[in-house]
């Protein structure tokens, strides 16, 4: 597995090639990037530039990107809507599709592999209509996506719509060969639980978020700060045959120093064996 860490450490500082230092000098091998306007502003040609310069100079792989939850550059806190591609409102879902093909743009100066892709908001649920808005929206994408060289992996969150019975589903249903799924640890740790996760999506894996928490929220803590038993999960994760990356998806600390994220992500890197 590609070590990778995504850039959501750095969440509220704007992405610049000292903090890609920052994660390389970690042992990073791979690197997401977290869309966030605020942070990697995908509208922004300079700032894109700025950051595939960096790559284009360095050994560390573009390898992932995430997409925007929101269209603002306060993560939703001044009352914009969040990027919801699955929304029960016409309106709502071209507003998510323009946002994310903003984002997509970018792979044409940066070469990215995967795109790392929500269904729905929190606590959203599951319905035939839910079912139809999925495949529409990555048929789209997908047509979207390919020209650029970038395959769409979907993200297991906190909700109904990407429970893995549903992901496998979206994607058998859509005849969707080239859909994978990031299987996001934490998410499945506060669900059904990590091993039925892997077990039920084994062969769709071919990324992963890796953080921990304690079984209650979301915390996207360091692994071992939280409950998941790493040694048994990382056995049961080298079983998925196409997983390619494991991503360290690690929560925003003002605190937290450069010097001290470099140092945690080597730790943690060591820890799980990558």
């Amino acid at each position: 597995m590609l070590r990778t860490i995504s850039t959501h450490v750095f969440l509220r500082q704007r992405l610049h090639p000292g903090l890609l230092e920052t994660l390389a000098k970690g042992g990073a091998q791979g690197i997401e990037i977290y869309a966030a306007r605020q942070h990697f502003d995908y509208t922004s040609k300079g700032h894109v530039k700025e950051i595939a310069l960096w790559f284009a100079a360095n050994p560390v792989e573009p390898f992932s990107m995430h997409m925007p939850l929101f269209g603002d550059t306060e993560m939703g806190r001044g009352g914009a809507p969040a990027v919801n591609v699955v929304h029960p409102e016409k309106a709502r879902r071209i507003d998510a599709m323009d946002e994310v093909k903003r984002a997509l743009e970018a792979a044409e100066e940066i070469p990215l592999h995967y795109v790392i892709l929500h269904l729905g908001e929190r606590e959203d649920r599951w319905s035939p209509r839910t079912l139809e808005h999925a495949m529409t929206a990555i048929e789209h994408l997908q047509a979207f996506s390919r020209p650029l060289g970038m395959r769409i992996l979907l993200e297991n969150i906190q909700n109904e719509v990407t429970e893995s019975p549903n992901l496998v589903e979206i994607i058998r249903i859509g005849h969707f060969k080239d859909v994978g799924v990031c299987l996001d640890l934490g998410h499945a740790h506060l669900g059904s639980g990590i091993a039925a996760a892997i077990a039920e999506l084994k062969p769709l894996i071919r990324s992963t978020h890796i953080h921990d928490n304690h079984g209650q929220k979301d915390e996207h803590l360091w692994p071992g700060d939280g409950t998941i038993a790493w040694t048994e999960t990382m056995q049961e994760l080298r079983t998925a045959p196409q997983l390619s990356a494991a991503v360290l998806e690690i929560n925003y600390l003002p605190e937290d120093a450069p010097e001290h994220i470099a140092t945690r992500a080597a730790e943690t890197f060591k820890k799980l064996e990558l």
